[in-house]
């Protein structure tokens, strides 16, 4: 059992971090039209600065979550949060496109090292009782992050520029290192003396860069084969993880346990049909509304205020009740508040705009906390961290194809061209598709929830 101090800091210290990474990429959102003009970007540019960074964070997490089994939690983490701290005051100098992606990337792996370990400290250190109430909160944090970010981020970007953003993230930074290295006792290496799998870990990132990179080059040949590459490479690492002694990421967990597999599986679903909501919004509302980014920030802000409220709720039903319940329910809020943006045009009313984002919230807050618990739930301690790894890979993986689904459709529809008032019309048109279609994914989304089996086997309440 672990003391009360220890457990405070541990959920302290993950809630910082949870808050963090959230806060700068929805900030970031907001700011994207202001970037576009300084650097004279085009609409695909345009979006790698959100998609470099989801692209290193996703590559390295699996990997990171298998160090941290082995070598430490507390050590990656602390290693993580200064990486990350360190690339977001360089982006401030950053005078160029290359260099602005470059930091990025950085920004990402520091990012992969902290989502890797920090659920696995909490789920650590609290027993399976009090799990879905302290994730609950941790996950609170994440939207509490994602509700500031549009206004704080609208609010510094008109008033000092976007650079301010990234020099905000500076002082939480250093609040959370003084807290591990000073306040948080102990060390989780539950698979200390296993091997590391580099050989897994360098195929898992050329499949996931190949598979990337060829969706922003679609609908051109070159985009289709790296895609088809990319899957290749997929399929040649599972290969390779069933056969090699101390794998990256154990497959049977995947093959063996369903809650597990199925968990991962929906929160991959609900990721990839539900991020890119405030990056559209927040170009249709600066494009077609003239909104400045301070009141798209404003605006923007019902979604996640919505999720930081219900989510510690939601984990706390996850813990009496079962998870799969009511995160399906979730995903049918979620499915239904997107399939409404489908109908967006030129027109629509701010309260249609603010209540979809409220339903789409609403959702995700009570998908979101019993996902986690199911997952944790399901494996023993020392998949701790590889099981926090690959529940945080399903989130920037979904993020990743829920970029690439409008970097597509964008290459369709627009081109590769600034958004400037004659391609209105088209944009428009675009984010209309990508709604329907990440709408039909979130319902298909809903059966993988179901499908995932039960955490608490007594039916009188949790086990």
């Amino acid at each position: 059992m672990h003391d009360a101090e220890t457990k405070r800091t541990a959920l302290l210290v993950a809630v910082l971090a949870s808050f963090l990474t959230p806060f700068m990429v929805s900030s970031v959102n907001v700011a994207l039209p202001v970037m576009g003009r300084e650097f004279g970007m085009n609409a695909v540019l345009l979006s790698w600065v959100p998609t470099s960074y989801l692209l290193a964070a996703a590559m390295f997490l699996v990997p990171f979550g298998r160090i941290a089994d082995i070598y430490g939690r507390k050590r990656i983490f602390s290693a993580g949060i200064i990486i990350y701290t360190v690339a977001s005051s360089l982006i401030v100098l950053s005078s160029t496109v290359s260099a602005l992606l470059a930091l990025r990337v950085l920004q990402g792996f520091g990012s992969a090292m902290i989502f890797g370990t920090g659920i696995a400290i909490v789920t650590s250190v609290f027993p399976p009782a009090e799990r879905g109430r302290v994730l609950g909160i941790n996950v609170s944090a994440v939207y509490i992050g994602l509700s500031l970010g549009p206004f704080l981020g609208g609010f510094l970007t008109q008033q000092f520029g976007w650079r301010s953003i990234f020099l905000a993230n500076v002082p939480a930074g250093l609040v959370a290192m003084y807290f591990i290295v000073r306040r948080l006792k102990g060390e989780w290496a539950e698979a200390q003396g296993e091997r590391f799998d580099l050989g897994g870990a360098l195929i898992y990132a050329v499949s996931l860069v190949t598979v990337m990179y060829g969706l922003t080059v679609l609908p051109g040949r070159s985009g289709v084969l790296l895609v088809l590459f990319g899957l290749l490479w997929i399929g040649a690492f599972i290969v390779w993880e069933l056969r090699v002694p101390s794998p990256l990421l154990d497959m049977r967990l995947l093959i063996t346990n369903v809650t597990f597999s199925m968990s991962n599986i929906a929160a991959l679903i609900n990721y990839s049909a539900t991020f890119a909501v405030t990056f559209l919004v927040s170009l249709y509302l600066q494009y077609i509304k003239g909104f400045t980014p301070r009141q798209a920030g404003m605006v923007l802000i019902a979604q996640p205020i919505v999720m930081a409220v219900f989510s510690p709720l939601a984990g706390r039903m996850s813990d009496t009740r079962e998870p799969r319940i009511v995160a399906s329910i979730g995903m049918g809020f979620t499915a239904l508040g997107l399939a409404l943006f489908a109908f967006l045009d030129e027109q629509a009313p701010l309260w249609f705009i603010i209540t979809n984002l409220i339903i789409i919230g609403f959702g995700f807050a009570l998908f979101s906390s019993p996902n986690t618990n199911a997952v944790m739930s399901s494996i023993d301690r020392r998949h701790y961290g590889v099981g926090s790894a690959m529940l945080g890979t399903m989130r920037l993986t979904g993020q990743m194809l829920s970029m690439g689904l409008v970097m597509v459709i964008f290459a369709l529809y627009i081109g590769r061209v600034q958004i400037t008032p004659e391609y209105y019309p088209l944009f428009l048109k675009s984010v209309k598709t990508t709604f329907l279609l990440s709408a039909l994914l979130c319902g298909a989304g809903i059966f993988a929830s179901l499908t995932r089996g039960k955490v608490h086997h007594d039916a009188a309440g949790p086990s």
